[in-house]
């Protein structure tokens, strides 16, 4: 039987079943309610629905979803959430003892006209030294394919970093991974997707009657640091062991 990290490894990503109880997903549903309504409460634009030619072709000029980053800056919930030992057992297992959290989003997408994300790899956003990221996508509700859950390629982390790989362009990237033959992840509330950041992923509009609720978090390896020139939003937060990268300068951003 593979390890977890043995599967990681092969596939590029690996759900994890039930890592928050139902008591949990329901403070943290009430939290991330609440973030939703004090963000669409206060007249910024937080739709985040992507633009190009993949979205043109998805006829995806009517959908919303609605972000934000750095869920632990609005609430203690969430930011106990990130400290969830079950969830830092599992990451340690892929990257190791020290873990970062470089920044977290949260996503909502609507019913009926919920945005899709086209495939992409997210390396090209933050790119890091020893290429250490993955993300962990805490899921706040179900998601179902007709709810526009992540798709992933599997095993399309070994091609690297991919040219033209940011989802927002066109070429050849997108005519060799496309969203319709990517494999859907059906999660539960309470589960975990986490992939590489090499790993081809995206997902569907959501076409269902119920919200899609996720949060997701970007954990680094404490012996990694990004590279130069880099400044996506930055939590530099340890939530399990030491930040080797970390300066004074670095601490005082």
């Amino acid at each position: 039987m593979p390890t977890v990290r043995e599967r990681f490894q092969e596939q590029g990503y690996y759900l994890a079943r039930q890592v928050y109880s139902r008591d949990q997903i329901e403070r943290l549903e009430h939290a991330f309610d609440r973030i939703v309504q004090q963000l669409t409460g206060a007249g910024e634009d937080v739709n985040a629905r992507w633009s190009g030619p993949e979205m043109d072709r998805l006829a995806a000029d009517d959908t919303v979803v609605v972000h934000t980053h750095q869920v632990q800056q609005y609430s203690a919930r969430w930011l106990r959430a990130m400290l969830h030992d079950p969830l830092l057992d599992v990451v340690e297992q892929l990257i190791g003892p020290d873990i970062v959290l470089h920044h977290s989003k949260l996503f909502m997408k609507p019913p009926g006209r919920g945005a899709p994300f086209p495939v992409h790899q997210d390396w090209s956003y933050f790119p890091t030294v020893r290429d250490t990221m993955i993300a962990a996508v805490i899921h706040v509700s179900d998601a179902t394919d007709e709810m526009g859950c992540i798709r992933v390629h599997p095993g399309s982390h070994h091609i690297g970093r991919a040219e033209g790989s940011s989802g927002q362009g066109s070429g050849s990237f997108a005519e060799q991974y496309p969203l319709e033959t990517a494999v859907p992840l059906e999660a539960r509330a309470g589960d975990v997707v986490l992939f590489h950041y090499f790993t081809c992923h995206g997902s569907m509009p959501n076409r269902s009657q119920e919200v899609r609720k996720t949060v997701l978090a970007q954990l680094m390896a404490g012996d990694d640091e990004l590279e130069p020139g880099h400044d996506h939003p930055h939590a530099n937060l340890v939530l399990r062991g030491w930040n080797h990268a970390m300066t004074r300068s670095r601490a005082n951003v």
